[in-house]
């Protein structure tokens, strides 16, 4: 599995790109519901009022205010902050448009409105603005003022003022006591009470303010959501990239550990295996990265950062976040504890149906020349059920799992409401504050819910991670050598077996015993024998599809485990006894041995192999389109083209396997005698099981059950090698054969 994760290397870049982009997204998306939160606070509740300490103030307030301070060095810290402006001061005209009371009266202008400077000053003056605004509220009311004990045919302002100082002192004492009592929330809705009252009196529009702070904050929540988009935007184009890409590595060094592949390793990964692993299970390392990049990484920063602003929002609900997050955590165990093994079995079902299609397709004649049709639509039917019902299974899983999160999420919500709303009734809360922690409380969910997601796919990715890294992982059995040898020049295409054998992988028994010839350059050597008896795996062991077991298989001298493959297989035109022909046109198709060809190459190839009838009378001729696998031409055809492709080649040595068998008598001896005439000085293997295709060979190895048991001219084995005669009078009379 590691080895799959090498792939992400050269795309860390895109990674740590979307990352960024990821936590830009994040703190955006984190950032919303604050500003919702202040539009309901500042700009509708509080009427666009921000700062907790007044930005001007009359005269008379701020002697008001400062006569409720108690300690000197606050209000000489107070007054160094404001600038006191009348109607004959220089920056009169610009003023009296915002405060217009300036005319009548004059007033206090703040001179700094950094955000340190208004803390301090809140701290010094929300107090005493509160007891001023609570003062002037006991002047307004007769009733309450009885109630407390204060006059009320009197301005209380001037009656402490002219209380003695012990009595005035304890009076202010008492109201700090009181303001000390109240919630951080209900002593500042109160001094922003106080502020606007002040605003009010200075003739400020207090419309206009809140609209502006209305608007401004409107725009930055459009500037915030438009930057939202282009970081999911962002996201998107990096994750499919990355994601593509890999896909797109892995597929090909997939493709070309297969092309490594010698028949042992195809032996243990089916065919249908294979393309399945190079399809399904890529797809599904592909989507299992999109949703990594766009949502693994996206979800812990979405839920830890919404998890500290709702508890900066209202720390006092805290546990109502905790009861979501126990709940969807405790859903997301068992689901993966559930779903687990069903996406394990689930691959291998895939494999199965793969092949199933894939065998009916290719031998859809033989089922319907036996009327199987039946047989195979039940043994269809019964690994396609199975694969359905764990689909579903899993499909089915997961749409539970969707409507638990929104009985989560709307649970969630109705409790926040009920919570949050006692809490407002009391001046513990604000409603913008409750709606800011609702929304970072459904992000925590949602995050959860992104990442319950994973946990489904991860699993099914893990798997076809698994599968595909076996392929990769799997060294072929047949390597060359560190210290490959070249053939020598000129290039001798005699090939020698000395006393080979050779045995499967995992078996016990060999099946090439003691193999000893020689095929020399010019000459014809062909291999005949029954069924089973080796013919092809002499061939196989030639090529290095397989290594002997014992012995050695020499080619000009040079044992062939000493050559590179390419080297080998550079020197061998090779026609294989189930002929192959790619998808395109018959000169790609013959093009494919050779790019370079020359076009009498090709022309000599179609002649030399027959051909060149059947391709001259179509219509586009060597342009004709080749449908997969060849399916638009005969069995004649087919063998013919694969004949013509290997002599396109122009290699030192030739081996057709059984490469005769669909040709009629008259084409299989005017090829071979092409073959004798336009290539010369080849050394030329044959396996047949027709006796009249070799009787002119040179040399004839007959062989039965894995042993050389006659080898000679064909003359010379009709006296000498039972088998060969038995053999040979099946197919022909004694007066055929001499």
């Amino acid at each position: 599995m590691n080895r799959t994760f090498k792939y992400t290397k050269p795309y860390l870049p895109m990674i740590i790109g979307a990352i960024v982009l990821l936590f830009v997204q994040a703190n955006v998306n984190l950032a919303l519901p604050n500003y919702l939160s202040d539009i309901v606070n500042v700009g509708i509740q509080q009427g666009g009022i921000e700062d907790k300490v007044p930005v001007a103030i009359t005269q008379k307030e701020m002697n008001r205010t400062l006569f409720f301070m108690n300690n000197t060095d606050d209000k000489d810290m107070v007054l160094a902050q404001y600038t006191l402006y009348d109607n004959n001061s220089d920056r009169y005209d610009y003023y009296a448009k915002i405060y217009p009371v300036i005319s009548t009266e004059p007033i206090y202008v703040l001179n700094n409105r950094s955000k340190s400077a208004v803390i301090q000053l809140s701290s010094i003056m929300t107090k005493p603005l509160v007891i001023v605004f609570f003062v002037k509220q006991i002047m307004e009311n007769p009733d309450l003022a009885t109630t407390l004990g204060f006059p009320t045919d009197t301005d209380l302002f001037i009656y402490l003022e002219s209380l003695p100082e012990v009595i005035r002192t304890q009076i202010i004492n008492e109201f700090y006591a009181e303001f000390d009592s109240f919630d951080k929330t209900m002593l500042e809705q109160a001094v922003i009470q106080s502020i606007r009252a002040e605003y009010e009196l200075l003739g400020m529009n207090m419309d206009e303010i809140q609209m502006n702070y209305i608007w401004r904050i409107g725009i930055l929540m459009l500037l915030m959501t438009l930057i939202s988009v282009l970081c999911i935007i962002g996201v998107s184009y990096l994750s499919a990239k990355t994601a593509t890409g890999m896909a797109r590595d892995i597929r090909e060094d997939l493709f070309i550990k297969v092309e490594s592949f010698t028949n042992i390793e195809f032996d243990k990964f089916s065919t249908a295996s294979l393309v399945t692993r190079s399809t399904n299970d890529i797809t599904q390392i592909q989507m299992i990265i999109i949703m990594l990049v766009s949502i693994v990484f996206y979800a812990p920063i979405l839920g830890i950062g919404a998890i500290f602003h709702a508890m900066s929002s209202a720390s006092s609900m805290w546990w109502l976040i905790a009861i979501p997050v126990v709940a969807l955590i405790s859903i997301i165990i068992m689901v993966f504890i559930i779903a687990l093994p069903k996406f394990k079995s689930i691959q291998d079902l895939i494999d199965d149906l793969n092949l199933i299609t894939r065998e009916n397709l290719t031998g859809m004649m033989v089922v319907r020349s036996f009327n199987k049709q039946e047989f195979e639509e039940n043994r269809f039917d019964k690994v396609n059920l199975d694969l359905t019902r764990k689909s579903l299974f899993i499909n089915r899983l997961m749409f539970i799992l969707m409507p638990l999160m929104m009985f989560i999420m709307n649970g969630t919500m109705v409790l926040i409401i009920w919570i949050g709303s006692h809490e407002v009734a009391k001046g513990l809360l604000q409603i913008g504050n409750m709606m800011a922690f609702m929304q970072y409380t459904m992000q925590i969910v949602m995050s959860f819910l992104m990442i319950s997601i994973m946990f489904i796919l991860l699993p099914r990715a893990s798997v076809s991670i698994k599968r595909i890294g076996a392929v990769l992982d799997t060294e072929p059995s047949i390597k060359d050598s560190q210290d490959s040898r070249l053939f020598k020049e000129p290039f001798d295409s005699t090939i020698e077996f000395r006393n080979v054998s050779f045995k499967y992988p995992g078996a016990e028994e060999n099946v090439l015993h003691g193999i000893n010839f020689i095929a020399r350059p010019g000459e014809t050597t062909a291999f005949i024998g029954a069924t089973g008896s080796g013919k092809s795996t002499l061939i196989n062991l030639i090529l290095r599809f397989y290594d002997v077991s014992s012995g050695s298989i020499l080619i000009d001298g040079l044992d062939i485990r000493k050559v590179s493959q390419h080297d080998l297989r550079e020197k061998i035109g090779y026609v294989p006894q189930k002929s192959s022909l790619f998808s395109g046109t018959i000169s790609s198709n013959l093009y494919y041995a050779n790019e370079n060809a020359e076009s009498k190459t090709i022309q000599s190839a179609i002649e030399i192999s027959q051909a060149s009838e059947f391709v001259s009378a179509k219509a586009r001729g060597l342009e004709s389109r080749i449908s997969q696998g060849g399916s638009n031409v005969s069995g004649g055809q087919k063998q013919r083209l694969s004949i013509a492709r290997a002599i396109v080649k122009q290699s030192p040595i030739y081996i057709l396997d059984d490469s005769f068998s669909a040709l009629d008598f008259k084409t299989d001896r005017a090829l071979r005698k092409a073959f004798k005439e336009n290539l010369e000085d080849i050394t030329l293997l044959i396996v047949t099981q027709r006796v009249s295709t070799i009787m002119d060979a040179e040399q004839i190895i007959v062989l039965d059950n894995g042993r050389i048991v006659g080898k000679g001219s064909h003359i010379e084995l009709l006296k000498t090698c039972e088998t060969y005669k038995e053999i040979a009078l099946s197919q022909h009379t004694m007066e055929e054969l001499l």
